[in-house]
């Protein structure tokens, strides 16, 4: 089983948001192989804590252009680490700091990476 097309379009939606307000380490992560409560995980960082709440709102804002709301969002008071539930995806907006902590890409590498849209730019610092 692999992610399903809704799935695979809210993860090109949130990338596209999250480089937009750019965002650092944007990657993606196909889970339907080894969760059975979501398809796809997309994670991405900043270098502080206004800038992880701004990629937080523009990915709310573009996932609800396109007909999606959260079940639950979740860290979003203290800005270091704030994880949005939409069902088929989970999207994890980290600061740099807990992003290098918790190496999330080190406990999901068995999965396969999703292609991102080449207008997907990771920005680094």
């Amino acid at each position: 089983m692999t992610a399903t097309e809704h799935a695979l379009a809210l993860v090109e939606a949130a990338a596209r948001a999250a480089s937009d307000k750019l965002a650092q380490q944007i990657v993606a992560f196909d889970v339907s192989e080894q969760l059975a409560i979501t398809d796809a995980f997309v994670l991405a960082s900043a270098t502080n804590d206004r800038q992880v709440k701004a990629i937080v709102d523009e990915i709310e804002d573009k996932l609800r252009e396109i007909g999606a709301k959260p079940l639950r969002r979740e860290g979003e008071r203290d800005g270091r680490w704030v994880l949005i539930d939409y069902g088929d995806v989970v999207v994890h907006v980290q600061h740099e700091e807990e992003r290098q902590f918790y190496a999330l890409e080190r406990l999901w590498r068995d999965c396969p990476t999703i292609a991102l849209p080449a207008d997907v730019v990771s920005h680094e610092r």
